[in-house]
């Protein structure tokens, strides 16, 4: 995995020295912004163009205008190709095949993982092509020279890239959006980075605006595809690209093309037949995705779906010599309280998988301090506010497993695609007109001053949200009601909980410098589970049905049966008592908070006792949580000077 960051612009268009160090300044800049997601090595790029005739030799400046600068900035983890898979990358390629012969350079920076490079390879192995490297970047870059834009659909992996072709920017984002990129436009620049901090570091000010805080307040921590939360920052929609060019008049201009979306289509497989084509494709994701010249490791928490991949891959270990990981907190065996959403502590579970596959075990943990420290460390890591605690015990964990291993595969994405979460099976909670992990705004609202929320259209934002993801909600014609509101429920996790994950598990393990896999998120899987019924899903009342087939050869049944439970957090009341003192400091030391949150309101909620079985978000962030939250609101307002 990598940082990438760059621009296309017209803005700076003297072809002149202090130009070219001006800009090569700005990509400097962008690059350090992201060197955490790539600390082994890291280089920029940086070249003139006009009328097709680029240059990069600052000693070939002729003294005119010219069309404009394209730039890009790598940091590299190194996972494959160690030795070659230096970036950005240029290539050369003459195409004889072709009707008209063409001779084409094009440049490449590139972060993610691509899995099927020896299918890839062998597409190219008629074409003349002699290859310098082992790994996946070089690839790509020869994939797209011969087979342009329509190989995209093909890449089976998780990635963000950016070429540049002939005076044109093609910007690609994989098919889920496990990878993240974002950009800024305006007539004169196109500037692009993983993070938002990258786009920043190019010299674009942070600004919010009303439609932040409703992302913030009314969504958060989800945020709407494609939006980037702060003002005028977007972000390329999964299964998208972009290409950017210029017109006559030096103006940058954005197209916005889909090259894969998920399809609504009738299952004609029987249940059988269902379960081992899932069976074989898990399978095969899980293996394809052990690809690695350094050693992986896994997490474990003990639950079906990491217990799986876990039991898959040291099944595939040619050593059988796995590391795994799990994740707890400072005397939660004393702390921990069931509730319907958590019902049982993890410990127990993590014990019976280590034992079953004999995995070389690590048992991880994080205490308060550590905990709160990292709440602000996760904001610098998303740039916004994220899932708080959730977030920052992730993000603490990561860093631990980074001194040891550099690539880890997870259990992530399975209850959105099999259907594991509760709003999939309480009726009252599928049949909403609303988002079910966060159906009720009150408990947002709660801290906030009352003229500041009713300045705010925060229903009539979420309402909009929700309504414009139904619409999108590919169906079949013929469909009951109640199978559509199956197909809608599914629609909603993937486009949204599900990110808000991948989210986390990006930016977390990345800015420890962990490239973190998830198996489960593999198109091929989504494509085929989307449009499996309900009965197959939940077959016998059986909650993943399917997954559990598809472990009965590799698990055993106190995990196979085991009920869900999700991460763990910590139950400590000092953690609580801390963060209520620390919200009413910050309140009082950061007048930037005072505008927005009330400070009678704060005493009162800190004052009463919170219930840890009623979240306002998803399974996990409950009362305590929303005190971390507005840690993090006032974070990021003092950092990006708000």
């Amino acid at each position: 995995m990598c940082g990438i960051a760059g621009f296309f612009q017209t803005k700076y268009n003297i072809s002149n020295e202090q130009t070219y160090y001006f800009l090569k300044n700005k990509l400097e800049k962008m690059k350090n912004a992201i060197k955490h997601r790539g600390p082994d090595d890291d280089d920029i790029y940086l070249s003139g163009f006009l009328n097709n005739n680029g240059f990069s030799d600052k000693t070939e400046f002729p003294n005119n205008i010219i069309g404009g600068f394209v730039g890009f900035a790598h940091s590299r983890l190194s996972i494959r190709d160690i030795k070659g898979g230096h970036q950005p990358m240029t290539r050369a390629y003459k195409n004889h095949k072709a009707t008209i012969v063409y001779f084409a350079i094009i440049t490449i920076v590139y972060n993610g993982e691509i899995y099927n490079t020896d299918y890839l390879r062998k597409m190219l192995s008629s074409f003349d092509i002699s290859f310098e490297t082992t790994g996946d970047t070089e690839i790509i870059l020869y994939c797209y020279l011969v087979f342009g834009t329509d190989i995209f659909k093909e890449l089976n992996g998780i990635f963000s890239f950016v070429i540049y072709d002939n005076d044109t920017a093609i910007v690609v984002r994989d098919h889920i959006g496990v990878k993240p990129l974002f950009y800024y436009h305006n007539n004169r620049e196109f500037v692009f980075s993983s993070e938002p901090k990258g786009i920043f570091a190019y010299g674009i000010k942070p600004m919010i605006n009303s439609d932040s805080w409703c992302e913030i307040i009314g969504l958060g921590p989800a945020h709407t595809l494609g939006n980037g939360v702060f003002k005028d920052i977007k972000e390329v929609l999964p299964g998208h690209y972009l290409t950017v060019t210029t017109d006559y008049h030096h103006n940058v201009k954005v197209k916005d093309l889909c090259y894969w979306k998920l399809k609504a289509k009738p299952h004609i497989d029987d249940y059988n037949t269902t379960v081992d084509k899932c069976s074989y494709l898990i399978t095969d994701s899980i293996q394809k995705q052990m690809v690695s010249d350094i050693p992986i490791c896994t997490f474990l928490s003990g639950g079906l779906d990491s217990s799986l991949v876990s039991a898959i891959v040291q099944d595939n270990l040619p050593d059988k010599n796995l590391n795994t990981y799990s994740f707890d907190f400072v005397d939660n065996d004393i702390n921990f309280k069931s509730n319907a959403f958590q019902i049982s502590r993890d410990k127990p579970f993590v014990d019976i998988m280590v034992n079953h596959i004999n995995s070389k075990h690590k048992y991880l943990e994080c205490n308060n301090s550590n905990q709160i420290d990292c709440l602000f460390k996760a904001v610098d890591a998303r740039d916004i506010p994220n899932m708080a605690d959730v977030e920052s015990s992730m993000l603490y964990f990561c860093n631990l497993v980074s001194k040891e291993c550099r690539v880890t595969l997870t259990g992530e994405c399975a209850d959105e695609i099999f259907g594991g979460y509760p709003w999939f099976h309480r009726k009252e909670m599928y049949m909403q007109n609303t988002f079910p992990w966060s159906c009720d705004l009150s408990p947002r609202i709660v801290l906030f001053k009352d003229d500041f929320i009713n300045s705010l259209p925060l229903k009539e934002y979420v309402d909009d949200a929700y309504e414009t993801s139904i619409n999108q909600c590919p169906h079949t014609d013929g469909e009951t009601i109640t199978e559509y509101n199956r197909r809608k429920i599914s629609w909603l996790n993937i486009r949204w909980f599900m990110m808000t994950l991948l989210n986390r598990m990006d930016r977390c393990s990345m800015y420890s410098g962990l490239e973190a896999r998830v198996p489960f998120a593999d198109y091929r899987i989504l494509e085929y589970v989307f449009n499996v019924p309900w009965e197959y899903k939940c077959y016998n009342n059986q909650v993943k049905s399917l997954l559990v087939e598809c472990g009965k050869k590799y698990l055993p049944p106190e995990i196979l049966y085991r009920k869900k439970s999700p991460y763990p957090k910590t139950y400590d009341p000092t953690y609580e008592k801390l963060l209520g003192t620390m919200v009413i400091e910050e309140y009082k030391s950061n007048n930037k908070l005072q505008k927005y949150i009330d400070y009678n309101k704060l005493i009162k909620f800190i004052n009463s006792p919170k219930d840890y079985g009623k979240p306002w978000y998803g399974q996990l962030m409950a009362g305590p949580q929303m005190l971390a939250y507005v840690l993090q609101i006032s974070y990021m307002l003092r950092k990006y000077n708000l």
